[in-house]
């Protein structure tokens, strides 16, 4: 009886020490929870990553430049954008994100520069509007990448041509596209060759050769601004213009999903410019923010929905996540940002 009992108890032994070696080896996530309070349509956070997790590698971010809509005009808004609706309910999302200020143009060029260089109208590059010459001779993001020896590229929907430099032409609007008011990259003939049209983006992912920082601008129509003789359905009424932006994000999604950037590491950052109230925060100026904007970020990680709502963020606090994810340093109103301010958990 003895000599049959000992291979069940050498079998019940290995058991037990496999089961401790397999507890050990695998980590618990911290049951952490995010703020609860969310806008209307979106649902209750999951646990969101604490500073103990290990962090995520960010190689490539993708920023989409969205128009001039409020967070309540989205969030919610099942009808006219189911998609952003369904990315916002699996993913980041920052439901106190604010312009920072009025009309699009400044936006602009805070979220590339960390300021939004003194200017309240959407003068063409080098022009001379309200005593202010629109070309900045500041530091840009641009300068803090190369200087990282990052790459990247600007992708336009509707550019004629690689690095045009014509105010607007059909649905391009030089005030959505900020690399051309600054004189280090208008005065690079390499810099500029990096300012292209959308149709490049399919080149590029099939060549596996996507920059680490990509801006993509949509067309006036596809980017929610809308168009008056546009000749594109929807382009010139309030929900037509949310419908096409929503079927522009859910066209251009799963296209970076599919790039090979995405397996590397990636986020995909999708923001509006401005709204449609003075509301700001953040350094905006006194009485004439932006609004209150949608802010979504999706991240190679796959579905991991977090809230962020007890802070108020805005184009700085963009700006500046991106610089402390990459190590880039500061920008004006960027400088001197706490990890309070910054978006960093969207990106865990």
């Amino acid at each position: 009886m003895r000599s049959r009992s000992i291979p069940y108890i050498l079998i019940a032994f290995l058991f037990v020490l496999a089961s401790c070696g397999n507890a050990s080896t695998t980590p618990q996530r911290p049951n952490v929870q995010s703020p609860t309070s969310t806008p209307t349509g979106l649902l209750s956070p999951t646990p969101s990553p604490t500073a103990t997790q290990a962090a995520f590698q960010v190689k490539h971010i993708f920023l989409v430049m969205m128009e001039n809509h409020d967070a309540g005009q989205i969030f919610g808004n099942t009808a006219d954008a189911p998609y952003l609706n369904q990315l916002a309910n699996s993913y980041g999302v920052a439901t106190r994100y604010f312009g920072v200020t009025h009309p699009s143009l400044p936006n602009y060029l805070a979220a590339i520069s960390g300021s939004f260089q003194g200017v309240f109208d959407d003068c063409v590059a080098g022009a001379v509007c309200s005593g202010v010459t629109h070309m900045f001779s500041g530091q840009n993001l641009v300068d803090q990448l190369e200087a990282h020896s990052l790459t990247w590229k600007a992708y336009m929907q509707a550019l004629p041509s690689v690095g045009y430099t014509g105010g607007y032409a059909g649905l391009y609007g030089q005030k959505h596209d900020p690399f051309m008011y600054f004189s280090t990259i208008r005065n690079s003939a390499a810099r500029m060759q990096r300012v292209v049209p959308l149709t490049q983006l399919n080149t590029d992912i099939a060549a596996g050769a996507l920059p680490n920082f990509v801006w993509i601008t949509p067309d006036v129509c596809h980017d929610m601004h809308g168009a008056s003789g546009s000749g594109i359905a929807g382009c010139d009424t309030y929900d037509g213009i949310i419908a096409l932006g929503d079927a522009f994000i859910r066209s251009l999604v799963p296209q970076i999903m599919h790039s090979s950037a995405w397996s590397e590491g990636a986020a995909i950052v999708i923001a509006w410019d401005e709204g449609n109230s003075s509301a700001g925060c953040c350094k905006s100026p006194a009485g004439n923010g932006g609004g209150n904007v949608p802010l979504i970020v999706i991240t190679s990680q796959g579905p991991h929905h977090i809230v962020l709502s007890s802070m108020d963020y805005n184009h700085y606090s963009l700006l500046g996540t991106i610089e402390q994810l990459w190590g880039l340093g500061c920008l004006a109103n960027t400088c001197r940002m706490g990890q309070s301010q910054l978006l960093l958990p969207l990106f865990q």
